[in-house]
């Protein structure tokens, strides 16, 4: 299938890191900026996406937090990132090529900002970008640093929040974050 033709109206959207590369403990790889995201510049910013309540609910962040507080999770050790930099209306539009590509991008991203732990979510995602048709939910038996985590899309109402939140609890703790702020 080819790449749909970009909307000028929709931009990429902006890594959220902290300004130390030390700093940065668990890094969360979306799929790509949704419509939402792509017009606020901010991450998972659709009204559908589970990730701001599940995050919430993890116990990484001392508050509930939302799309217009991503600035505030540098601070936490927390940083966001995307596998393909293209939005679409559904993370279907995104081709397995670019997916592909995106792998790469992130392989090479996280060798240079060095997070403790990359968190994919999206499990099917995760399994084109780097070639893994039997990845497993979880730390990666060959890269303990990456983990896969479902998908926080209101499409992907199947995992519920509390279990998106547990997920994106065990990831943090395994970045060195503590769940009990």
């Amino acid at each position: 299938m080819p790449t749909p033709a970009p909307d000028p109206d929709l931009q990429p959207i902006d890594d959220v890191l902290p300004t130390r590369v030390a700093d940065l403990r668990l890094l969360i790889c979306g799929i790509n900026p949704g419509v939402a995201s792509a017009r606020t510049n901010r991450h998972y910013a659709g009204p559908g996406n589970r990730f701001w309540p599940a995050l919430s609910a993890s116990g990484l962040v001392p508050h509930p937090v939302g799309p217009d507080d991503q600035h505030l999770l540098p601070g936490w050790g927390i940083g966001m990132t995307n596998l393909v930099a293209r939005p679409s209306a559904r993370a279907a539009e995104v081709t397995a090529a670019e997916l592909r590509a995106g792998g790469e991008r992130l392989l090479a991203f996280v060798a240079q900002h060095r997070p403790v732990v990359t968190a994919v979510l999206g499990v099917t995602t995760f399994r084109i970008a780097f070639g893994q048709p039997t990845a497993q939910r979880g730390p990666q038996p060959d890269r303990p640093d990456l983990w896969v985590l479902d998908n926080p899309s209101g499409l992907n109402a199947h995992t519920s929040v509390t279990a998106l939140a547990t997920a994106l609890a065990a990831a943090g703790r395994a970045a060195g974050l503590d769940p009990a702020r």
